[in-house]
């Protein structure tokens, strides 16, 4: 039914209904939640896993630090969506699945950026006074460096949940990510893909322009955030 169609019992599809007769806003609000999950689980493991390793290289160093460097610059050198096709083709459809797949795509993001952060702090002087005191090295990682790294860390990380709830949508519509049972944004627009040539525009378009909306947001706000942590970098 076309938006603002009108239903025998009286209720009015302010967005149409798809093809099974769902209501089109329902399911727009029901998908933005799932997608948002997604991205917001997938990004916070994300962040901890990377900002830990990355923190923890810049100051051991060594071979430690060069091994996790060039397993970053592998990770990175490959497509994210490549290396999520893969691991979902391995894993299968699910929620834990797709965080699992999006976690191993965006852990590099954070390590190489927690790791530049905490380079340029390890050699200050209140981290040789520390260590001049004879604290131990977790308590100057976790007490001292990893709280001065974490700015640049929560503006990337805005960013990069935007992108997982993108690349989970790309995952969905392709048929790999969520199941029909977990619906998101991306399952809502491949779910009218076969329609718009009949003209039944609103099931893809709809949900779409939600894509659109909450990546557009997500993004606002890292700027916001990178604002407010730097003022320097405000107008």
């Amino acid at each position: 039914m076309p938006p603002g169609s009108t239903s025998a019992a009286g209720s009015t599809y302010y967005l149409g209904t798809d093809g099974q007769g769902r209501d089109m806003l329902s399911a727009i609000m029901y998908g933005l939640r799932v997608s948002l999950y997604v991205g917001v689980a997938s990004g916070v493991i994300a962040l901890v896993i990377g900002a830990l390793l990355g923190v923890v290289a810049a100051y051991a160093g060594g071979r430690f630090e060069q091994f996790l460097m060039r397993l970053a610059d592998i990770q990175l050198g490959f497509p994210a969506i490549l290396v999520a096709l893969i691991l979902l083709a391995v894993l299968g459809k699910g929620v834990d699945k797709i965080i699992i797949a999006l976690v191993t795509v965006q852990w590099a993001y954070y390590a190489r950026t927690a790791r530049s952060a905490a380079l340029v702090e390890r050699n200050k002087e209140y981290i040789e006074a520390a260590r001049g005191l004879g604290l131990s090295s977790a308590r100057i990682v976790f007490r001292h460096l990893l709280p001065n790294a974490l700015p640049p860390l929560i503006v990337v990380g805005t960013v990069q949940i935007a992108h997982a709830i993108a690349l989970e949508a790309t995952l969905s519509f392709l048929g790999l990510g969520l199941p029909t049972t977990e619906p998101s944004l991306g399952l809502l627009i491949a779910n009218g893909y076969e329609f718009l040539m009949s003209g039944k525009y609103w099931i893809s378009v709809y949900p779409g322009i939600a894509l659109l909306v909450t990546i557009l947001s997500i993004n606002l706000v890292g700027d916001q955030l990178r604002d407010v942590l730097n003022p320097r970098l405000s107008r």
